[in-house]
């Protein structure tokens, strides 16, 4: 049987996160799949490719690109409001069986260039245009709040308008199938996103440390701001690892109790995951990949009980929930778990063991079925 022909859309490849490395899936699960975005840097290219470790060709941009290097190939967010358009004209039309679409705000809009069954892999929808609370917080001063408000009208009409022409929508975690099905009015199929585990190992030769950790990007919704408060309020000790445009606020909040590392290597995450305590996670994630990449080293994760954590994080098991509400209670609820906190009460291997259910051979099976029994 002749293999299907299958696209493959993603809204940029300015950097390499969480949804680049679902993509890169994408690639091994549909080798040979053409690959399409409306914004390429030479950087983002070269990290997708080294993340598939195979020979790729090159990815199907836009003038887009061009914009973005001559705006110094830093800041994408001017670029935004012409996504939809420009992938709404996408060369897709009557080339491919099935469009696999990779959503964060736009990437849906693939749907007006085929005529092909569209199946959006949703990472959440744009939870900046849905969710004001939200995107009060993620806008800062008051420009911030202006552009944010549009950009959110935007993504507001661009989904719903694209929303019914979908013809299966798979959403990485069960909160994002619950916001599907609230601001899209459709159902979907859960598949959890690829975590590389096999980069994340136990080592029972290393002791814990006491010292909790923080792992990610040093941005408003990761919430860092309340671990440092929780830890500060049960007398612990905390390190921070990551970078972003919070981490001077967090520094001026933080005290000696905290060490801030910067962004880190492979290598020094390892370790970290290795020797703390547990690993904090006050945020509400659309999944989270650092509670299973923490959790593939043995090691247990205290998160607020809402969002992906739901999805990954098993109480009594591979670590404990703190009960979701406001910064105040948050806080209080998480200090009250670090004060008494103790590792061994919990088994390395079988945290472990958990973690390889989201291993990368699993996603790509589970996302292979689901597109090949929307294609039937």
């Amino acid at each position: 049987m002749t293999a299907p022909r299958v696209a493959l859309v993603h809204e940029r490849f300015t950097e390499y996160g969480g949804s680049e490395a679902v993509v890169a899936e994408f690639i091994k699960t549909w080798p040979g799949a053409a690959v399409f975005a409306p914004i390429v840097s030479p950087e983002g290219y070269g990290s997708l490719a080294a993340a598939v470790g195979t020979p790729m060709d090159p990815i199907h941009d836009t003038w887009l690109s061009r914009a973005h290097t001559a705006l110094g190939g830093r800041a994408h967010a001017p670029l935004l409001p012409f996504v939809p358009r420009a992938l709404r004209r996408l060369p897709l039309a009557g080339r491919f069986d099935a469009v696999v679409v990779s959503h964060h705000a736009f990437g849906t809009q693939a749907v007006f260039a085929t005529d092909a069954p569209v199946i959006a892999y949703v990472h959440s929808p744009a939870r900046w245009a849905w969710d004001s609370a939200f995107r009060a917080q993620e806008a800062g001063g008051p420009a911030g709040r202006l552009a944010l408000a549009g950009l959110g009208h935007l993504a507001r009409r661009t989904e719903t308008r694209a929303a019914p022409r979908l013809a299966h929508v798979i959403a990485n975690s069960y909160a994002v199938a619950a916001r599907v099905q609230d601001w899209w009015g459709l159902p979907s199929t859960v598949v959890s996103p690829p975590v590389r585990i096999e980069r994340f190992t136990p080592d029972p030769a290393i002791a814990r440390e006491d010292f909790f950790l923080f792992a990610g990007r040093l941005v408003p919704y990761k919430r860092a701001d309340l671990a440092i408060r929780a830890v500060q309020r049960a007398g612990g000790r905390l390190v921070v690892l990551g970078d972003g445009r919070h981490r001077r606020y967090l520094e001026e909040i933080a005290g000696s109790e905290t060490t801030f590392l910067g962004a880190a290597s492979d290598e020094v995450l390892l370790d970290m995951y290795r020797r703390c305590r547990a690993l904090l996670m006050p945020g509400v994630e659309d999944f989270g990949i650092v509670p299973v990449e923490a959790m593939a080293c043995g090691t247990p994760v205290l998160a607020v009980g809402a969002g992906g954590a739901l999805d990954t994080v098993r109480p009594g098991v591979t670590g404990e929930y703190v009960d979701f509400g406001t910064d105040a209670a948050v806080v209080d609820g998480l200090a009250g778990r670090l004060r008494d906190f103790d590792p061994a009460r919990y088994d390395p291997l079988s945290i472990a063991g958990h973690a390889g259910t989201f291993a990368p051979a699993a996603f790509r099976s589970r996302v292979a079925d689901v597109v090949a029994r929307t294609m039937i």
